[in-house]
């Protein structure tokens, strides 16, 4: 079996090279391919993961290339992990809408509608090429904003999922309040990506008894610690949200709050700068404790899963999956890409039904499901009007004042990145 990464020099690839170590009877990869351009970067990355497989006696030989063509030639499954800019973009998506009032974040609001900007035409590109190096590949994607990148996939007939591992993080963090096994809790997950609320929890599987009354009952208060959120509030909403939503629910306050504190991206930046020295050491052969910091907590657990379920293997039979919707929400498109349950084959993933869906979710994923539309067709064709209108549409933007102001930022910040600017 072979995969390939394309973001390989990401210093995320350590903790997923670290599951591909561990879960090697769940899916045996023989050749793992690292694509990326900056070769310093694969290097250092390069050489940690074949410390790792060598420190956990994985026999798969480890590649690392700037070549895509090569290295996505034959793969089973390839990998999308990347970011284009870089952390000096994800800066600047993070500080110029605060300059209008509205949250500086990287994959919702103004900077997530940059980052799609960005990213789908160069996602579109790669999937090009791994269609015509390798035709029957299946694409993962955990490039976000993943919905809108998936959603672009999938207009363009590729075979591919979307990936996040907020679902993964709630199952571990619930298994481990409800003293059981993850694989014995099984989420109710239903939104679209960074827009999705846990509305049950069952042990066992699908059928199994709903405990989230319990757990709310019990644990509610860490709960709502771990998302900053009142617990008042999560009694009333009867869900537990995933922590995007306090963008949504306490966007205000959280603007107040990035506005007095370094950004994320800056923290990431000296965070990777600190990684990327630790993976030239030699002597390094575990991933660090470190990486942990860095997000993308269980993603290898997550991909791995996925792929070795698309991939005919001993995958979990049911997963957290981006894809397209299919009437399984039938208050959004056929065509949105929405994020919930699904079972998962060689064939793809196939959407579990999802009971009567609250108004006040289903009303806001309509919402953020028409920026969505309308953030791809910026993507793809372009133009201030369609960055405007899309700004316009979001839930957290939503005032043409706001909407010019942001837009005429959003041109001047990315405008090496957008062909039409």
């Amino acid at each position: 079996m072979k995969l390939t990464v394309v973001g390989g020099g990401s210093t995320y690839t350590p903790e997923l090279v670290d599951g591909f170590a561990r879960l090697g009877d769940i899916l045996p990869v023989e050749e793992l391919v690292l694509v990326d351009p900056d070769a310093e970067r694969l290097e250092l990355v390069g050489g940690l993961a074949r410390r790792i497989f060598a420190r956990q006696g994985h026999g798969g030989r480890i590649v690392t290339t700037a070549d895509l063509d090569a290295g996505a030639d034959g793969a089973d499954a390839v990998l999308l992990q990347l970011r284009v800019g870089g952390q000096a973009a994800r800066q600047q998506d993070e500080t110029w809408p605060l300059e209008c009032g509205c949250v500086g974040q990287e994959t919702t609001g103004a900077g997530g509608l940059a980052k799609a900007l960005r990213t789908v035409p160069v996602v579109l590109d790669i999937a090009e090429r791994v269609r015509r190096a390798s035709p029957r590949a299946w694409i993962i994607d955990f490039t976000n904003p993943v919905g809108i990148v998936t959603r672009a996939l999938l207009r363009a007939g590729h075979r591919a999922v979307g990936l996040c591992n907020v679902a993964i993080g709630l199952q571990r963090k619930f298994a481990a309040l409800l003293g059981t096994g993850p694989r014995e809790v099984h989420l109710d997950h239903v939104g679209l990506n960074h827009l999705t609320w846990e509305t049950g929890v069952r042990l066992g599987g699908p059928g199994g008894a709903d405990v989230l009354p319990a757990l709310l009952a019990e644990h509610g208060d860490a709960v709502a610690g771990d998302l900053r959120l009142p617990r008042p509030l999560l009694d009333r909403l009867g869900a537990v949200p995933s922590y995007y939503l306090r963008y949504y629910y306490a966007h205000d306050e959280v603007v107040r709050e990035l506005r007095t504190k370094p950004s994320r991206a800056a923290e990431v930046a000296e965070m990777e700068r600190r990684l990327l020295r630790m993976y030239g050491n030699p002597a390094l052969d575990e991933k660090p404790a470190l990486l942990a910091e860095r997000g993308g907590a269980f993603y290898s657990e997550a991909a791995v899963d996925l792929a070795a379920a698309l991939l005919g293997g001993a995958g979990s039979p049911y997963q957290v999956v981006n894809a397209r919707n299919r009437g399984t929400l039938p208050f959004l498109p056929d065509d949105a890409v929405i994020e919930v349950q699904a079972s998962v084959g060689p064939e793809g993933p196939v959407p579990l039904p999802v009971p009567g869906v609250d108004p006040l979710f289903a009303g806001l994923m309509a919402n953020v499901t028409a920026y969505e539309d309308l953030a791809l067709e910026a993507a793809l064709r372009g133009g201030r009007d369609r960055v405007f209108r899309a700004l316009l549409a979001h839930p957290l933007i939503g005032q043409y004042a706001y909407a010019d102001a942001l837009a005429d930022r959003l041109v001047a910040h990315n405008r090496e990145h957008l062909a039409w600017a």
